[in-house]
């Protein structure tokens, strides 16, 4: 029986591809497959992230996925994982590319998920949107004993509403569309002055706009909303 490939879930970072960590490079550099997520307007930000250190050799894997959080990504991610397993069956080692941290919100724990019962698998951690946003603005996201909380913008009113009014320090992902109702709420809870507003941290077109003067209709979904922590340091 041949041996069986390792599955690696590769933290690539937020988007400046010098954050990157030296494993994270080692290993996409040195597997002959690595695989990664496309949706449907054509994107492949973890891809083009690394694009400078993929082999011409390497299999290429896309991970197609809907677009649209309304539309199940179930059937996606079993083709997916079917596909990588397929690649690891043969003895191959596969790394799949995941933008940010693969365990935050990461697009790998689906994958992880469908296969962590039947090949070894190693996560490789990478530096999330969230930290690199903080570091971006200039801000300490909290001081001693504060609570961070991380929240998607995607969740209902009610509950993010819910949520937002007994915050310490906070970052809500995921805008996007929902930009306008994370606006409302935070302005009705007195946080609006707090909140600090960054799109495509680390990349080339990142933005930094006040929050008042963001238009909610170019809001991407690679934005988040960061508040930081209101305690005094000393």
């Amino acid at each position: 029986m041949s041996q069986l490939g390792k599955l690696y879930g590769l933290g690539v970072g937020p988007g400046d591809p010098e954050l990157l960590t030296l494993k994270a490079h080692r290993i996409l550099t040195t597997v002959p497959v690595i695989a990664y997520p496309s949706l449907e307007n054509g994107k492949v930000l973890a891809r083009a992230i690394v694009t400078d250190f993929i082999r011409p050799d390497q299999i290429e894997i896309q991970m197609p996925l809907p677009f649209s959080v309304e539309r199940s990504s179930q059937p996606h991610y079993d083709s997916a994982a079917e596909k990588i397993a397929e690649q690891l069956n043969l003895g191959r080692d596969v790394a799949v590319l995941c933008v940010g941290d693969p365990m935050l919100y990461g697009t790998f724990m689906y994958i992880f998920t469908r296969l962590c019962d039947r090949f070894s698998i190693e996560v490789v951690p990478g530096i999330s949107s969230v930290m690199a946003s903080a570091a971006m603005l200039g801000v300490p996201i909290t001081y001693r004993n504060d609570v961070f909380s991380i929240m998607p913008g995607t969740l209902e009113a009610e509950i993010l509403r819910d949520r937002l009014s007994f915050v310490e320090a906070a970052a809500i992902i995921k805008l996007g569309r929902h930009f306008s109702k994370v606006r409302g709420i935070l302005e009705e809870l007195g946080l609006l002055e707090r909140a600090l507003y960054i799109e495509r941290a680390t990349l080339p077109n990142q933005q930094i706009i006040p929050i008042t003067e963001v238009d909610s209709v170019a809001v991407p979904y690679w934005a988040l909303i960061l508040i930081p922590s209101n305690s005094k340091p000393q």
